[in-house]
Parts: C-alpha cells; structure tokens; sequence
C-alpha cells in the first residue's frame, strides 16, 4: 500500500519557523494513525500518453484508472525539458524517487507519465500526478506534438504547475507561447451548438476560465532578490509584476501583452513559489539521492509551502458543469482528448462531456439495475404481497442511489426513466413468478390434505347413509387445516376457491347417493354448498383488493421516494455548476478591477462586456435547470404509475402463452405437468415449497398470507 516516506517526514516534522505547522500536525497525525485514504498500490509512476511521433493512451494506464472510483484531484508539471519537474511530483507523492531525474541534459520524460497516490489531505480522494514531456527538447527534432502535450495537461488537470529555471522575464513568459494557442487546440463548445466560428473564437476567453486548472509558476533555482524598484515582494507579487500588461498599441507592445493577457484571462487562480537552488551545484546531479539534512533551509522551507498549497488548494477535477470527476472519467477523457488528436480533430469539451455522460449514466444503469436483481433475489418465493413490495421498495431506492452516485448530467432524466422502466419490467416478473409459485405450493398443499378423502372415496367409504355428513366433516377438516398453514403466498383464495369448484361435483355425487337424506335435507346441503363457494370468492375478491391496494400504496411511497432522489441529484448539480460559473465571475471580476486600477480602458470595456455575458449565462442556466428539472419529475411521475401497467401487461402476455402451449400440447393429447417461465429459481426452491407443503415454516418465508 501507499506509504509516505522518510523524506516527506523529515520535511513535514522540521519546517522554518516562519512556515505554519496546521499541515504538519495534520498530515503526521493521519499517516501515524493509518488514516490516509488507501487506493490500490501503484508503487511507481507509469507512461499514460505515449509520445511516438503519435499520441496514444497506453491501455495498463488506462486500465489503471477504470478502476479509480474516488474523485481525482490532478496536477500537472509543464516546463522546458531538464528543468526539475519530476522532482516536485515526486517530492507530491511523498517520495524521494519516483518520476526520473535525469543527471544530464537529456530529457528523461517522454509523453506525459502518471502517478496516482491517496490523498494526503482529502479524504477518499486520490492524487493523481501528472509528469509531462519537457517543452523544446532538442533531440526530438518534430515538435510538432509540444502544444498537444501543453493542451493535454490543461485538458486533464485541476492544477497546472509551470516549472522554470531562474526568472520571470519576458523570456520566461514567451516560453509559454502555447498559451496563446490554446484557441486552435481547444474548443467549448461542439459547432453544432456554436452559433458560428466566429461566436465560438470571441467567447473562447470568457469561457476556459470556467473549465481551466488553477495556475502556479514554480520559479527554480532563483538567485536574486526579490525586490521590485528596491522593495522587497512577495513570490504572488512577483508573479502579478510579471505578468502586468503594457500600455500602447505597436506590433512590439501586443506581442508583450499577449501571452501575459492569456494567462490572466484563461487560469481561474494564479500563485507562484520561488525556489532557491536546493543544493551545490556538484550535488544537484544526484538530487534524488541527496539527504533532506544536505539540502538548503530556505529550499525545504518553499518545498513544503508548494506541497500544503497543492494538498489543500489543488480543488477537485471538474467537467463542464462542475461535476467532479473520478479516476475512471479521468481515464475515459483521457481516451477521447487523444483519438480526437490522432485522427486529425480539436479536443471539444462539450463533445467529450456528451461522450463521458453516454458512457458514465449507461453504466450507472446497470449499476442500479444490478443492485435491484441482487436485492431481490434473496427474495423466497412464494411470499405475501406485503413482503415482497417491501423488499422491492427498498431496493428500488438501493438502485436509485447507485445509480445517482454514478450517473451526471442526466439533465432530461432520460437514464433515470430507462432505469425505472427496467426496474418495472423486472419486478413484473418477479411478481408473476410469486404468483406462480404461490399457485404450485397451494396446488400441492391442496392435494396433500385431500388425499385421505380420495382414499375413502376409493373405499367406499362415503357410499353408505350418513356418508355425506362425514364427506362435510372431512372436507371442514380439510379446510381448517389449509388456512391454518402460513406463508401460501398470493393465491392462496384463488386456488382454494378453484379445488372448490373442481370438488363440487365430487361433493353432490357423494350427497345423491346418501340414501339417509331427504329430499329436503339434499336441498338445504345444496345451499350451503353453494354458500360456501360465495365465501369462498368473496374471500379470494377480499385477497385481490388487499393486494391491489397494497400495489397502489407502493407506487405512492415510490413516487415520494424517487423524486426526492431525483431532486436532490439535480440541486447538488445545479449548485455545483452555479459555483463553476460563478468563480469564473469573480475572477473576472478581480481581473477588471486590476484593469481599472493601471488605466487600461479599452480592455476594462471588453472585460465588462465577458462579464455580463457570464452573468446571462448563469440566469439562463438558472431558468434551464428549472424548467429540466420540472419536465424530468414530470416524466419520472409517468414512468412510476406505468408500474401497475407493466405487471398487468406482463401477466395477461405470460398467461396468453400459457394457454397457447396447453392448447398445443392438448391437440397432441399429451397432458404435461405445469412449467413454469423460471424453471432454474423454482428448482432452487423446491425444498423450500415442499416444506411449506409439509407444514415446515422455514426462515426465508416472511409475511405469508394466512386465510
């Protein structure tokens, strides 16, 4: 399993004074106590996207991240090549070696590696370290995939860290010329629902800084002071001085400005950390071998505030929409950003939401659905309607609650009414089945306890005077013990009232031959038989109506249960986008305010007019996810009281075949036993019904009809 190791310790437990220790208590505390959230072992980082000339997904990777079911916090490290990117991720994952460090100018990353470690911090989390081939590395000679590699990490992350070495010059900002490319590598929206490719480029700005990571620039290895006009700044002034817009209109000053106003305008939050060189430069060849005592204090001082800013600020992974995102969709992005790639395309956000929506809410179909088929089968029939609408309600809601820890932006409900209609269509079934195994066990009870009367009706003797009265005292008998017997199921009155009725003419043969009886006393036993046949169905309509109205029941608590499932799925969305656009808001709120501050007109007019336009877009997804949410209830309503429908519909089908096959068999003349449409459950539960023949209550046979 995970494990932090010596270095992170040392780091952890003697930082500078001047360094808060709430971390430090916090994560000595937890990896002490055995408290860090534990995923599944990946001892070391492996190759995620593979750079061969292609981009491709490396399928263990992959296959790696399928199986990450916790939300992912994901920071990537970009950065010209042999700058020390892997040493911060691995100084992240808590370890000394990890990631390469290459002891030469060669870069030793290629494509974009993995590492995926519990959380430090956030529990039932996992931190998923993204390692990036170094930007111009000389030796590959096609460059051609660095701004690809660039836009991947944006693509992919929460948290994009920027590596260089020395200072924020306008050299160091102009290495970042993939920013100003990010327009032709990424797209929001799809061009159907653009308006037109001029709509989709003006609002470009405006809308990567909902879906962007934060920003952080890791200036390394600085030897200057950090003073600006001779007074002392801190590493985020340095970075806000840096990255500060110049006035005037020359070929010279847009070309400045450009990359800086990318920066601003694209990544949500900005923060910097300046490093000093962590060690002598005869020792910085072998950094990864060199004891924590050996490095500088203020380099260890930094390391450690880098590492708390990206345990506790790093926010979650979202999509658009801010629905977070869990290793499994982190790996099904993945695929679809780099196939887009390879065949020639631009990664679309919208398109890959569509594709991970399509391919997560199918899932969290079966995943309900499989939650439903193995609740109820530890359902024995035959049982009372009471039972096994009680266990169909409680895992209908199961079913429901997997499949909304699943399933996102089901905005029209549409997979949430397939789940439904499943769940109907399974539960008719098994409702039939109970009715046919209540019909069998009540069959063969039946035909148990008359026995002893056949018996004697094979004697003879009921064939003498007085026959009839010991005939009617036998079949009482007979009677008082069938409704004495428990958990007959569901048609238990139906099939009594049917052995009624097959029995009467067996009952005045038996009445005409008496030879005791008057004609008068044939006439009274006439009308009792008769009286206890209309008992008899009255009881059987009393069964149906408790079990109809017991059906109705269940449908209400259904529907009451499901929409509020429903609903508070789609707040905790509707509260999660509302906050993805209102950060983006604020940030472009702050942006216009620094705009207002240094006298840049123009731009403050342009960045009002990016404002309202966020703040029409959040009253109108407001309005949208209103009258979604109406429409889909509405729609959830019709699919629940389709249930009663669905059960009816079933059994007049299964009972339709079932008299075709006898009608089939008959015309052969071959009289077969009943069959029932689930052959396998029935025999796993014959022992169960030959003991509730037997009279044997068995534990697995819960609230029975008694009549």
């Amino acid at each position: 399993m995970f494990e932090v190791e010596q270095p992170l310790l040392s780091l952890v437990v003697d930082p500078q004074p001047e360094v808060p220790h709430t971390l430090t208590r916090t994560l000595v505390t937890r990896i002490s106590s055995g408290s860090v959230p534990r995923v599944s072992t990946m001892e070391s980082p492996m190759c995620l996207i593979e750079n061969a000339g292609t981009l491709r997904v490396v399928p263990e990777a992959l296959s790696y991240l399928m199986g990450v079911s916790q939300p992912v916090v994901v920071v990537a490290i970009v950065g010209l090549y042999r700058t020390g990117k892997s040493y911060l991720l691995n100084k992240l994952a808590g370890k000394q070696k990890g990631f390469a460090l290459g002891a030469t100018i060669q870069s030793k990353t290629k494509g974009i590696w993995m590492w995926c470690v519990p959380h430090p911090v956030k529990k039932d989390h996992t931190l998923v370290l993204l390692d990036t081939e170094g930007l111009g590395d000389v030796e590959k000679g096609d460059q051609k995939n660095d701004a690809w590699i660039f836009a991947l990490s944006i693509l992919l992350s929460s948290t994009l860290v920027y590596n260089s070495r020395g200072t924020i010059d306008n050299h160091a900002v102009e290495n970042l010329q993939y920013v100003t490319e990010l327009t032709e590598r990424i797209k929001v929206k799809s061009p159907a629902s653009a308006s037109s490719a001029e709509d989709d480029d003006d609002e470009a700005d405006a809308q990567f800084v909902q879906f962007f990571p934060s920003f952080v620039w890791a200036v390394r290895d600085f030897t200057l002071l950090l003073e600006i006009d001779g007074k002392k700044v801190n590493d985020a002034e340095y970075l806000e001085h840096a990255l500060a817009l110049k006035k005037g209109r020359d070929r010279k000053t847009v070309d400045y400005n450009l990359p800086r106003e990318c920066i601003r305008n694209y990544f949500p939050t900005r923060r910097c950390f300046v490093f000093e060189t962590p060690a002598a430069p005869d020792k910085m060849a072998h950094l990864e071998s060199i004891e924590e005592s050996q490095l500088s204090s203020s380099f260890k001082a930094v390391s450690l505030m880098f590492c708390k800013y990206i345990y506790q600020e790093s926010p979650v992974k979202r999509v658009k929409g801010g629905l977070p995102v869990t290793g499994r969709m982190l790996g099904h992005l993945a695929k679809t950003y780099v196939e887009t790639i390879a065949s020639g395309g631009v990664p679309c956000l919208e398109n890959a939401v569509v594709a991970l929506t399509q391919i997560e809410n199918e899932a969290a179909v079966q995943e309900g659905l499989q939650v439903y088929r193995n609740g109820m089968k530890e359902v024995t029939f035959p049982v009372g309607m009471e039972e096994i609408s009680k266990q169909h309600r409680h895992w209908d809601s199961q079913a429901i609650k997997a499949f909304s820890n699943r399933s996102f932006k089901d905005e029209k409900g549409e997979y949430m009414k397939k789940l439904l209609e499943t769940i109907n269509e399974v539960y008719a079934a098994l409702l039939a089945e109970n009715e046919e195994a209540s019909e069998e066990l009540c069959r063969q009870l039946l035909s148990q306890l008359s026995q002893p009367m056949a018996t004697k009706l094979e004697n003879g003797s009921y064939a003498k005077p007085g026959g009839y009265e010991l005939y009617c005292v036998d079949r009482q008998a007979l009677l008082d013990e069938y409704n004495r017997k428990p958990n007959k199921g569901v048609k238990a009155e139906k099939v009594l009232e049917n052995f009624l009725k097959e029995k009467s003419t067996e009952s005045t043969s038996v009445m005409q031959s008496d030879k005791q009886l008057t004609e008068k006393e044939k006439k009274i036993n006439e009308e009792e038989l008769r009286s206890l046949k209309l008992e008899q169905e009255k009881r059987r309509e009393t069964q149906e109506r408790q079990i109809a109205e017991q059906m109705l029941e269940e449908q209400g608590l259904r529907h009451q249960e499901t929409v509020h499932h429903l609903k508070e799925k789609m707040k905790r969305e509707a509260a999660e986008a509302q906050q993805e656009m209102e950060l983006a808001l604020q940030s472009k709120l702050q942006e216009q305010n620094v705009l207002m501050a240094t006298g840049f007109k123009a731009k403050e007019a342009a960045m009002e007019e990016e404002i309202q336009r966020l703040q029409v877009g959040i009253n109108e997804a407001k309005q949208k996810r209103e009258m979604d949410m109406m429409g889909t209830v509405k729609d959830v309503m019709t699919v629940i009281s389709t249930g009663l429908d669905t059960y009816y519909g079933y059994k007049k089908t299964r009972e339709q075949r079932k008299l075709l096959a006898q009608k089939h068999q008959m015309s052969k003349g071959v009289k077969t036993p009943r069959q029932d449409a689930n052959p396998t459950k029935n025999q796993s539960k014959s022992s169960v019904q030959n003991k509730s023949a037997q009279g044997v209550s068995t534990p697995s046979q819960k609230d029975g009809t008694s009549v």
